[in-house]
């Protein structure tokens, strides 16, 4: 296996969904890399956890509905999703969410993970 197949990507996603396309941005690169095998990790952190709750509907802003695409992550074996736990207590939100892969970590751990990766990419 060559250097650049070990290397490791962190998407980080920081922004609510349907505020911008960041999040459906960051949903396509994750499948694109994680279609050529590349390990993929997402992170939720700040008003990026939105995007974690469940019953979200874009349609109601005339926007696509990118968050039913989380439910293929499992098939571009995407399985390290993470959320920062203190992102979750200052907005009142449970640790609930539409895709059971995910982990909670407090602050230290979140960015001892994140920083852990090759490359971050923030969204």
């Amino acid at each position: 296996m060559s250097d650049h197949a070990l290397k490791t990507l962190a998407i980080l996603n920081s922004k609510a969904p349907y505020s911008d396309s960041a999040g459906k941005d960051s949903v396509d690169i994750a499948l694109v890399f994680g279609s050529f095998e590349q390990p993929v990790s997402l992170f939720f952190q700040g008003d990026g956890v939105w995007q974690l709750v469940q019953g979200q509907d874009g349609s109601a802003i005339a926007v696509k509905d990118y968050l039913k695409t989380f439910s293929a992550f499992e098939f571009y074996d995407i399985e390290d999703i993470y959320v920062c736990q203190n992102s979750l207590e200052q907005r009142n939100l449970p640790a609930s969410f539409h895709i059971e892969a995910v982990q909670v970590l407090n602050q230290r751990d979140f960015a001892e993970r994140l920083t852990s990766h090759h490359t971050i990419f923030r969204f």
